[in-house]
């Protein structure tokens, strides 16, 4: 049992270093615009200062202390690792990789974070050890007003796009692909991470069990 849980928490914490990874190309790709939320926190280093990574932080705090007062009760261990370790690792990625203003190697920076992004993603949610604080309030958002997740999802980061665009973060084609193009990706490859995190949970629950 002991590995099996260590399994899961590899994939999770793997997974986040992996999306921050993608979501860092996509911001060095910033040149067709960058995801809802980036546009937002890339507004907020331009206005105020600190880093971009400081500010994802700093939102999913603000979404976390504002959803479990509604919610009434405390976040998973896990919603406060996604938090801390996307934003320290945005930062950490925006630091190694290099910056440049030649569009092709833009354009390849935003495709290469787009699938890489996705993949992350869809490696930390197989774990299955919690949301993270932005996926949060899209359930929240689904549940208060009836609609589907996807309503909810959009609802979040039109607004979290408009309010960055507002602050001079870059808005363009880029950030409708990333808004709706990487649920698909997702959406395909989350069975294929859980099916091989449940082949290795059950591996070391067998190797446990002949020791």
């Amino acid at each position: 049992m002991r590995k099996s849980f260590l399994w899961q928490w590899a994939f999770f914490l793997v997974g986040l270093m992996v999306m921050a990874l993608g979501i860092t190309l996509t911001i060095k790709g910033k040149a067709i615009g960058t995801s809802p939320w980036d546009v937002l926190h890339i507004g907020l280093y331009k206005q105020v200062g600190l880093t971009i990574g400081s500010w994802s932080i700093l939102t999913g705090l603000f979404i976390i202390v504002t959803t479990s007062i509604f919610l009434k009760q405390w976040p998973r261990l896990a919603t406060w690792l996604n938090m801390l370790l996307i934003g320290s690792f945005i930062d950490f990625f925006n630091w190694l990789l290099p910056n440049t203003t030649v569009i092709a190697f833009e354009l390849a920076y935003f495709i290469a974070g787009f699938f890489v992004m996705s993949m992350g993603c869809a490696l930390y949610i197989s774990a299955n050890l919690g949301a993270g604080p932005r996926d949060t309030v899209m359930m929240i958002i689904a549940e208060k007003f009836g609609g589907s997740v996807r309503l909810g999802r959009t609802v979040m980061e039109v607004f979290a796009a408009l309010s960055g665009w507002l602050l001079g973060g870059p808005v363009g084609v880029g950030t409708v692909i990333l808004a709706l193009g990487t649920g698909y990706v997702i959406q395909w490859a989350l069975p294929k991470f859980q099916e091989a995190l449940q082949k290795r949970m059950i591996e070391s629950n067998e190797s446990t069990q002949q020791a």
